[in-house]
């Protein structure tokens, strides 16, 4: 949890974005900030729940789609979550599961990030004047 915080007061965020396992740190994160806003989908151990396990959302004009990962098998190989996010024409697609971090932008221009483990790493996703910029940041 205290990567999260840190990241949380290094950068200032806009949004923050939680791609599951362990919801309740979500929910943690949205009592210590309360005006942050917090989007989160559940993970393969978050257990029962009626949130949705995939979303699309739009923040400052770009289209992302995000869900833990389980569902499109990316330990595997990211060949699904990317036809999905092409199918969907999201501008970044994210998801978490393999505790790997990822940070890549296709030919096509879509921007693919899995930030990692919380406890190591997270991700960072500026929009400035409608140009995106993703990088993976290590937890201090």
């Amino acid at each position: 949890m205290s990567g999260m915080y840190s990241a949380i007061d290094r950068h200032l965020p806009d949004q923050v974005i939680h791609l599951g396992d362990l919801l309740q740190d979500a929910e943690m994160l949205a009592d210590i900030y309360p005006r942050l806003p917090i989007c989160r989908v559940p993970g393969n151990c978050d257990g029962w729940t009626t949130e949705p396990l995939k979303r699309q959302i739009t923040l400052a004009g770009k289209q992302f789609l995000l869900s833990h990962g389980h569902l499109w098998g990316v330990k595997s190989g990211y060949s699904h979550a990317i036809s999905d996010a092409k199918a969907a024409q999201v501008d970044v697609l994210l998801f978490g599961h393999t505790h790997r971090s990822l940070c890549h932008q296709l030919e096509d221009g879509l921007w693919v990030m899995n930030p990692g483990s919380s406890r190591s790493s997270y991700g960072f996703i500026e929009i400035k004047d409608g140009t995106l910029h993703c990088e993976i940041f290590p937890v201090n």
